[in-house]
């Protein structure tokens, strides 16, 4: 853990987020520590794993964040379900001109030197995406080697389903929307989404 408390140094507000995936797990310790760096808003959300599809508490915190915010966590896997989750969240917080603080590992955009977290982070999703593509074909081309069927090609392949997944993390896109940009259905997307097991926010 960096300075305590960490100098957020931000024109807006500071919005916490705090998780905990079990019933017996308290928040009090994240609590504590949002207080402590005077958050204006904190969003829970209670006995939800990270990987569940749907957190009410982060996706009314995603609704409610404005320009010039600074979202404060206590520690980083408190936020994302996946390091590309994460990494997705992050790009799109640099791209609403949103700011990031992960009290426990010192991680602060608000200053000069943490700005380049955000470009560390966007090259964390697009390898975490090479890396999905690389193992899906080489499950697809074990599972042909020992005969089994693999069935009739899917509309979509890995690398179409990770760019439609990018346009909708990323760049916000809605899911029909990114779909057409594919020249698929929505539903075919989707199941491409859950083929390759791969969560939206």
């Amino acid at each position: 853990m960096g300075a305590w408390p960490p100098d957020i140094r931000t024109t807006g507000r500071k919005i916490g987020y705090a998780r905990v995936s079990t019933h017996d797990q308290k928040l009090r310790m994240q609590r504590e520590a949002l207080n402590a760096v005077k958050c204006d808003l904190i969003f829970e959300d209670h006995a939800l794993s990270g990987a569940l599809a749907k957190r009410p508490g982060l996706d009314d915190m995603m609704k409610e964040l404005q320009s010039g915010d600074t979202v404060v966590v206590f520690k980083l896997d408190r936020l994302g379900r996946s390091v590309l989750h994460l990494s997705d969240l992050l790009v799109r917080f640099q791209q609403d001109n949103i700011h990031f603080c992960s009290i426990c590992e010192a991680i602060n955009t608000t200053t000069p030197g943490g700005k380049f977290i955000y470009h560390m982070f966007s090259a964390f999703a697009e390898f975490q995406r090479e890396i999905i593509v690389e193992n899906t074909i080489h499950g697809m081309q074990a599972a042909r080697k020992k005969g089994k069927h693999i069935g009739r090609p899917y509309r979509l392949d890995e690398e179409a389903i990770l760019e439609g997944h990018r346009y909708v993390m990323q760049e916000k896109l809605p899911i029909h929307a990114a779909a057409s940009r594919l020249k698929v259905s929505h539903a075919t997307l989707t199941r491409g989404f859950k083929r390759m097991g791969l969560n939206l926010i």
